[in-house]
């Protein structure tokens, strides 16, 4: 971890992996390590605390060294209840630490620069928020939010129903940043088996592992 930097990172983990057959698709070994694995080598040199937002039993991540905390909503509500869970928790257990970013733990090649270009694009453009895109795709999980805006979420969430994070963002103002990369999409994310087998062609082709 980066002691330097005042935001806490959120390993988002609370979905039900459908489309993988069900389970911890993040355990799934990629190149001889957990996808999970791969994800909190990229991210933990870019935060300062690490945490890992899971649901259900806390034990089958232990070897992570992470705390494991579950949804603060009920319900297996979405994303949008892992953003507000890490929020709240940084809120509780990091007053220092004012921003929150959140990553997907099913994308084994984020960009060793995202929270800083994040962080970046929110001081210059005076935004409230910082969303990653890639091949004019936006990814609305993987983005750095304000600790000030917890309790706006949980209104959201509670008295409105609301689950698209999306729908959520659209009241304030979101600065985009590009990361594009020409060989592989740094977004690419493993939902299905066939993902799983392109990402090994992959790191196969690229010759490192990494």
């Amino acid at each position: 971890m980066n002691a330097d930097i005042n935001v806490v990172g959120v390993l988002l983990a609370g979905g039900l992996s459908r489309r993988m057959g069900g389970g911890d698709k993040n355990l799934l070994q990629l190149a001889g390590q957990s996808i999970l694995s791969r994800t909190i080598a990229r991210v933990t040199p870019q935060v300062s605390t690490l945490i890992l937002n899971a649901n259900g039993d806390a034990g089958r991540f232990a070897s992570y060294g992470l705390p494991v905390v579950g949804d603060v909503i009920d319900g297996f509500a979405g994303p949008l209840a892992g953003i507000l869970t890490g929020l709240e928790w940084a809120s509780a257990n990091r007053p220092d630490c004012q921003w929150i970013a959140t990553f997907p733990t099913d994308a084994p090649f984020l960009p060793e620069n995202l929270v800083a270009k994040l962080m970046q694009a929110v001081a210059a453009e005076g935004a409230d928020m910082a969303c990653a895109t890639s091949n004019n795709r936006t990814h609305p999980p993987i983005a750095v939010w304000p600790v000030r805006l917890k309790n706006e979420l949980r209104q959201a969430m509670v008295d409105e129903d609301m689950r698209k994070i999306d729908l959520w963002t659209g009241r304030y103002s979101t600065a985009h940043v590009a990361f594009d990369d020409p060989d592989m999409d740094p977004f690419f994310n493993i939902n299905r088996p066939e993902n799983l087998d392109e990402a090994e062609r992959y790191l196969a082709q690229s010759g490192s592992g990494n």
